[in-house]
């Protein structure tokens, strides 16, 4: 068997079994005996049973994801801004000029 049932955490299965007979039973109560209402309304109430059990700060250690625990990461270290040239650098580029250079076999105008 894939699952390990001793690093199951029972506990938190009878909890959400227990939000889920809940949800199913104020849900069927509320739908008048629709299957289909009762069914939305079911999953509706878990989803908020489950959102405030789960996210809800009550200081309860409670498994709020499936995988390992995350090991604490160290916080780098602050960034300080560098610092700005004090002129800007002229590039080394003998050509000043940036108009293109005229060709004269296209530049000739065609006679009148």
């Amino acid at each position: 068997m894939p699952i390990d049932l001793a690093e199951v955490n029972w506990i938190y299965v009878i909890i959400l079994a227990f939000f889920v007979f809940v949800a199913s039973l104020i849900g069927g109560l509320l739908s008048w005996q629709s299957r289909t209402t009762a069914a939305g309304m079911a999953a509706l109430l878990f989803a908020v049973f489950f959102i405030a059990w789960s996210y809800y700060p009550h200081g309860l250690p409670l498994p709020t994801r499936l995988g390992p625990p995350a090991t604490p990461v160290a916080a780098p270290p602050p960034v300080t801004a560098p610092a700005a040239p004090a002129a800007p650098v002229r590039p080394a580029n003998p050509v000043r000029d940036i108009t293109p250079p005229r060709n004269p076999v296209t530049d000739v105008t065609p006679p009148r």
